[in-house]
């Protein structure tokens, strides 16, 4: 019994001595409807420090949001006789169709490269898993160019400068969500950073999903293809013949 107290004892000591962080979000649900053209979301939250903490004026903060992850398949392309033909190819098992980190400073000046890897801060720090064997070379150009691509439509970004921190206490950010965000589950993690090392972590769990017809598509799809190529087919033949009825009118 003894010994079971000194451990709670020495577990709420350890808590006490460490800062705290109290994170939230604008929307833990966003609703996509066939109208819908992107959405900003605010993550914000408080920090709570024990006594005597020194340094706080120098604490940062970085938010990363991320989500869902999925196995993706990435082919590259080579011009070959005029003709551009797929070449290699490698898979990965969890990469995240959305990615955006935001950061109270640039991210080279908070953390250094061991702990950005760590906790994956950065576009430049993503950990990628590959499916199979592969070069260390070729990994990286492979995730060159997933992160490059994503970047280019708008679902990876790094944003510097773009946590507001108030009092050392308060701080907020904006995240812009794009009009082809991906739907699944996403993550918050929120982290205070005390001069290079991470003092506190805490997630929020975000979900966008489809809501209305556009959902009814979506489900369809992925749980009857068969019934969703069908119609699709039916689909297309009944538009081509009224199409061709229409300019026979004509």
């Amino acid at each position: 019994m003894a010994a079971i107290f000194c451990a709670l004892a020495i577990l709420f000591l350890s808590t006490a001595n460490t800062p705290v962080l109290v994170p939230d979000v604008s929307q833990d649900n966003i609703s996509i409807k066939g109208d819908f053209n992107g959405a900003q979301l605010l993550l914000f939250g408080a920090i709570t420090y024990p006594p005597g903490t020194r340094n706080r004026e120098t604490a940062d903060i970085v938010v990363v949001l991320k989500g869902p992850t999925e196995s993706i398949v990435l082919r590259e392309k080579q011009k070959v006789a005029g003709i551009w033909i797929n070449a290699a190819s490698s898979e990965f098992r969890s990469a995240p169709g959305f990615y955006a980190v935001a950061s109270s400073r640039p991210l080279d000046e908070i953390v250094d490269t061991k702990t950005a890897d760590i906790y994956e801060l950065g576009l430049n720090h993503l950990q990628l898993s590959p499916a199979g064997a592969i070069d260390s070379e070729e990994l990286q150009r492979f995730t060159n160019g997933l992160v490059d691509l994503n970047r280019r439509g708008g679902l990876y970004e790094n944003l510097p400068n773009s946590v507001v921190i108030t009092d050392s206490v308060l701080y907020k950010a904006r995240i812009n969500l794009p009009a082809s965000v991906p739907v699944g589950e996403y993550s918050a993690e929120t982290f205070l950073i005390i001069d290079g090392r991470v003092e506190a972590a805490e997630i929020k769990d975000i979900t966008i999903e489809k809501i209305g017809f556009g959902r009814f598509i979506t489900n369809l799809s992925q749980k009857y293809g068969f019934i969703y190529g069908l119609m699709a087919v039916l689909l297309s033949i009944i538009l081509g013949w009224a199409a061709g009825y229409l300019f026979r009118k004509i």
